[in-house]
């Protein structure tokens, strides 16, 4: 496994995140006996960030993360989970949502707390006035959290704006070789990238869909290199390329994708793709 220090915190995580949205299931039901199985497997090769957030797996994905790792693995990985702006509506809102899922992760502090999905500069300006500064400050002074950052889906221009109006530790974007342009972009990638602020990729595989369905076009150019590689490697070594990449979550929930992907990742250098 490669590591990359998440910007100007200097902590180092795994290029290859562990996305916790998508555990598998079994007659209907999360499946937590392997849901265990894989995320152990990913900390044996080399994960340590592990991405979750309140409202995944209709609440429940923040207590069976907490569950796993509090039996031991703790200490091995960085935690990242995020708060909900639909929830908050007061500062005091912010304390008590964090102070539940700190419960529920079963630990004393979250090593990334993001905002999840603040979508455009006017979310953000609604809670400033709500005092997220002032909780996030309150929050990293007595230990609660570590690093703070979000998670966005709007338009480059409100992101770079957001990233230019407070001192971020990191943020997360959508972003894949389909999606250069689109939301923050590699525009937003390499303007968070300038000021020292970490990135981790969400949708690396457009939810799968660049893996069972290449587009045609992307094909003949992957086919044109010389090179016999999967969908997903060459996906991953495209995000891995670049420098202002800090880390690629990916939501594995079959053991051959955990296998496939932490190879790759155990190969991975800035550079290591060529402009033809």
């Amino acid at each position: 496994m490669k590591y990359r220090k998440m910007g100007k915190t200097g902590d180092e995580v795994s290029i290859l995140g562990f996305g916790c949205m998508r555990f598998p299931h079994a007659n209907g039901r999360i499946d937590l006996g392997r849901t265990e199985r894989q995320i152990l497997m990913a900390i044996e090769r080399g994960v340590n960030y592990f991405d979750t957030a309140l409202i995944y797996h209709n609440g429940r994905s923040e207590s069976i993360l907490g569950d796993i790792l509090a039996r031991g693995y703790r200490d091995k990985v960085r935690i990242a989970t995020k708060l909900p702006p639909f929830m908050v509506h007061s500062e005091k809102d912010m304390h008590n949502i964090l102070n539940s899922q700190l419960k529920k992760l079963r630990t004393d502090h979250v090593d990334y707390y993001l905002l999840h999905a603040v979508n455009d500069l006017g979310g953000w300006e609604r809670l400033k006035k709500l005092g997220i500064e002032e909780f996030a400050r309150k929050a990293k002074e007595d230990g609660r959290i570590r690093w703070f950052g979000f998670s966005y889906h709007g338009d480059k221009d409100d992101f770079k704006a957001i990233i230019d109006d407070y001192p971020w530790d990191m943020c997360q974007i959508q972003y894949n070789y389909i999606d250069e342009h689109f939301q923050a972009g590699r525009e937003g990638l390499e303007h968070a990238a300038s000021k020292g602020i970490g990135v981790a990729i969400m949708e690396p595989l457009r939810g799968g869909s660049l893996v069972r369905k290449m587009p045609p076009e992307i094909r003949k150019i992957w086919d044109s290199s010389g090179y016999s590689r999967t969908p997903a490697d060459w996906a991953f070594r495209w995000l891995w390329d670049q420098p202002g990449v800090t880390t690629v979550l990916s939501g594995m929930n079959e053991e051959s994708q955990i296998e496939e992907n932490t190879a790759l990742a155990d190969l991975a250098e800035p550079g290591m793709l060529t402009e033809q």
